[in-house]
């Protein structure tokens, strides 16, 4: 791949709040929760109960989550993610640019790529989900192609819908378990995903799929049985979301075994605010107070190098097969 300051890498996650407060954590999540891709409840029927309800008791709770793990340099979402962009655009080089958006919150989508040289010739996209989901990744998409229909000229546009079958993703989770294996004692591994309305999946979601999918690729590459591993859903909001639930399993084994768990959270490309309080503190001392012996958890792969060179060499094949028509959607 030839060197061109034409070619962009947008890497897209989540968002996050500017600061852990009930103010800063309402206009993040009047955001999220007003996108269509998120809650698909008809408006008329959502838009009361999002203002009403939803906006005035969520944000002093989660407010009081993000405190939990907020640092001195902010969000650890934001920090994570840019450490990984950075990673990734050294790995790159003068191949490309490479520029962090969020779909919700600062820095947006449209300021990502609105920092891109000019004229872009040809743009990779790779939201930060390695399993596909309408609620996360087809949100990003949204994004993108609402900011380049106000460009003046065409671009050549790589969609990287998902990874999760990529064998170097595979093996950079399996490499992340097995150092932490190395310095703790091996324990049962739990899978832990983001969870989504079941209603997703029965209209055609491939999310469901994915997750299992890497769970069983991942576990197979230590030849574990089916004892020795397992998988659950966390993050839930209400009732009807996929099953079985991460909090509810975890209390299940706290009282009847296994009581030495490892948790490893794939759907989530860097550390956030759904692992590092939500598992890492709420879940371990609720499994350790229900009984549980021991509570590890696995980090994501964050800026790890084997991550970094796995989504390097994920533009580059892109880059390498593109054809020459404005709009290339590849997988």
């Amino acid at each position: 791949m030839s060197g061109s300051p034409r070619c962009g890498v947008l890497l897209a996650n989540l968002g996050t709040p500017d600061a852990p407060t009930p103010a800063a954590v309402r206009r993040f999540l009047a955001e999220f929760l007003s996108d269509r891709r998120v809650v698909d409840y008809p408006r008329l029927l959502w838009w009361p109960i999002l203002h009403g309800v939803v906006l005035r008791a969520r944000p002093k709770r989660s407010a009081h989550a993000y405190a939990q793990i907020w640092t001195e340099r902010g969000s650890p979402l934001l920090i994570e993610s840019r450490a990984l962009a950075q990673a990734l655009q050294t790995a790159l080089g003068q191949e490309a640019k490479v520029a962090l958006g969020m779909t919700y919150g600062s820095p947006s989508i449209a300021e990502a790529l609105r920092s891109m040289p000019t004229p872009l010739e040809r743009l990779v996209v790779i939201p930060l989900y390695p399993q596909y989901s309408t609620t996360t990744t087809a949100a990003v998409f949204d994004r993108v192609e609402a900011e380049l229909r106000r460009w003046p000229t065409p671009v050549a546009v790589h969609r990287i819908e998902h990874y999760y079958h990529e064998p170097a993703y595979l093996d950079a989770l399996a490499a992340s378990i097995r150092a932490h294996w190395a310095r703790h004692e091996r324990k049962h591994l739990l899978f832990s995903f983001h969870g989504i309305p079941k209603r997703y999946v029965t209209k055609g979601d491939p999310y469901y799929e994915h997750c299992i999918a890497t769970a069983r690729e991942t576990a197979a590459r230590f030849e574990l049985n089916r004892q020795q591993w397992s998988f659950a859903f966390q993050s839930r909001v209400g009732p009807g979301w996929l099953e079985p639930y991460t909090d509810q399993l975890l209390l299940k084994y706290a009282q009847t075994g296994p009581r030495d768990v490892a948790v490893v959270c794939p759907a989530f490309a860097t550390d956030c605010l759904e692992t590092l309080e939500e598992i890492a503190i709420r879940n371990r001392d609720a499994f350790l107070a229900a009984g549980g012996r021991s509570f590890d958890y696995i980090p994501c792969l964050n800026a790890q190098p084997l991550h970094v060179e796995m989504f390097a060499s994920l533009v580059r094949r892109r880059i390498a097969h593109s054809g020459q028509s404005p709009v290339v959607s590849s997988q």
